[in-house]
């Protein structure tokens, strides 16, 4: 994505009403939760550099992530259980993840930016989504970056208790190393059973 000038708080956070920018990590990993972060980031918040964490090193991501959670006016993290996504799908779940996320801020915002093209929600709060507001939006950028340091320290947590996966380095992406960890030693209960690698037929038998 070409970027144009730093990255902008959004015109309407300069009214009275508080914006929170919401993104998710997780979604194509086969192991783990999918997690949100929601962000209120105060108007004359800057952070040289800030963009989407996919873009960012670990350790830049950790320093950003220190930062962003002591200069925001609110910062929350949702998640959504491998239970819950192989009950409702991977989308229902994240939409349940990002909900979770934003009903944990205080203040309450009063306007949703979410990162990507579709978004679902029982709350009752006006929002709009940007497809690659996670390079485009401050607040988008922050919560991607505060839900992925958290969903990495998760999954070097659950490595500690099944090394053999290697989910400190992969995060439980379908990596090489990870798949042949499935065939080989099979699945966890924190594998995915709905995505078709970790499908039980193919390996619980």
């Amino acid at each position: 994505m070409t970027k144009k000038g730093p990255l902008h708080l959004p015109a309407r956070l300069q009214s009275a009403r508080l914006e929170a920018g919401i993104d998710e990590v997780g979604r194509g990993c086969l192991a783990g939760p999918v997690v949100a972060a929601a962000v209120i980031l105060p108007e004359d918040f800057d952070l040289p550099g800030l963009t989407d964490s996919k873009q960012l090193t670990a350790h830049r991501r950790e320093d950003y992530d220190l930062t962003i959670r002591e200069k925001a006016i609110a910062v929350s993290v949702g998640s959504a259980t491998v239970e819950e996504i192989d009950r409702l799908n991977i989308l229902g779940a994240t939409f349940l993840a990002m909900e979770r996320a934003i009903e944990g801020l205080e203040p309450r915002p009063g306007y949703l930016l979410i990162d990507g093209n579709r978004f679902r929600s029982h709350l009752e709060i006006p929002y709009e989504t940007i497809v690659g507001g996670d390079g485009r939006v401050a607040s988008i950028a922050a919560a991607s970056i505060v839900a992925k340091v958290y969903r990495d320290h998760l999954m070097a947590h659950l490595a500690e208790e099944y090394p053999q996966y290697h989910w400190e380095r992969n995060a439980g992406y379908g990596t090489a190393a990870h798949l042949a960890a499935i065939r080989s030693c099979g699945l966890t209960p924190h594998h995915r059973r709905s995505f078709a690698p970790c499908r039980p037929t193919l390996f619980d038998s």
